[in-house]
Order: C-alpha cells, then structure tokens, then sequence
C-alpha cells in the first residue's frame, strides 16, 4: 500500500463528492440476481430516493448496488458509484451518473460512509458486514456523523441482533448501541425513517 495512493483517492473523491448533498450509501451483496425479491426492493428503493430529492451511493457493482443504482438512475437525481478494482475485475454497472475508482476498500469505504446522510444495509456477505461493523463503530465512538442507519429485511438481520443481545448481556456494548440502529422491512417505512 502506497501512501500517496491513499492520499489522491481520498483527495480525488473527496472532490468528486462534495458537490452533492442529500445521499443515501445503499450496501448489500453484489451476488443478488436481479430477478430476486431483494434487488426488486432495492430497485424501488433507488428510484423512489431519487425522485424525493435523494442522491444514491453505492459500490458501483452488481446485485443489490446495480438495483439501487438503476432506480435513482431513472429518478430525478444522481446515481453515484464508489468502483473497487479487483483482481477480476469488478466492471462498474451502466447505471452511474459519477463513477469514482479506488484501489483500497478502506478509502472507499470513508467515502461511502462520510458522504452520507443515512445508509441502507440490505443482506450481504463479508463486504457488507464489513461495512456496517465500521459505521456502528464510528457512531458508537462518535469518531463519525450521527446518521440513520436502517437494516433491510428483517429476518435475514435477526441473527445479528441476537448476537449483539448477547455482547451488550456481556457488558461489551452498551444498551444504547443498540438504538443506533433499526430494521426495516419495506421501502416506504424506509422513507418514513428518513423523514421523520
């Protein structure tokens, strides 16, 4: 890892993004098929963002972020994607207003996370565990913004839930973590929380 590198992706987008207000980071697996249930919400919840004055991050990839990014692309404002280059090539989706490239998923991540007002976590893998584990830490430790952030679908987030009962019975989260946080089951309750 070349600290020059780090610097200019985090200087380059920092730059790219700062023009934009109002967004939404929406994660999830990129491995969802399109046809699934799941990429059917995150379609809707894209566009529906988009036409209610939202702008809509994601990781620029397939699955979950190539639905959410096609909805705000149809919609009124921007789809922006947050490319990671990967060995095999993860080819950025057609439906991107912007398209910022990074080497580190870690810079990619600050960015996601800095320039967001909420974020949507649909069910993932390790990429997505990844990234909700470094946000409830940044607003545990206030070392980042206080912003909403919503679990989509219930039942898949239910595990996780039972799992952080039992840190917080250990005394190794505080009761009050866990209201940082809500799961959700539906777009609109999703839009209810952004504009409550």
């Amino acid at each position: 890892m070349k600290i020059d590198v780090v610097e200019s992706e985090l200087n380059k987008a920092q730059t790219a993004l700062e023009k934009f207000h109002n967004n939404i980071t929406i994660f999830g697996s990129a491995r969802i098929a399109q046809d699934d249930p799941l990429a059917k919400a995150a379609y809707q919840l894209g566009k529906s963002l988009s036409n209610n004055g939202f702008n809509v991050l994601t990781g620029a990839g397939p699955g979950i972020m190539s639905s959410a990014n096609r909805g705000a692309f149809e919609g009124k404002s921007k789809s922006i994607g947050l490319n990671i280059k990967l060995p095999k090539e993860q080819k950025p989706n057609p439906y991107l207003d912007e398209c910022l490239v990074f080497e580190h998923f870690f810079t990619r991540k600050v960015m996601l996370i800095k320039h967001a007002d909420a974020c949507v976590f649909f069910p993932g893998g390790f990429g997505t565990a990844d990234e909700l584990m470094e946000i409830l830490t940044l607003v545990q430790t206030r070392k980042g913004k206080q912003i909403k952030i919503l679990l989509f679908d219930s039942e898949f987030w239910t595990p996780l839930l039972t799992w952080f009962g039992n840190l917080e019975q250990r005394q190794y989260i505080n009761p009050v973590d866990l209201a940082s946080f809500e799961m959700v089951d539906r777009v609109e309750q999703i839009l209810e929380r952004l504009e409550a």
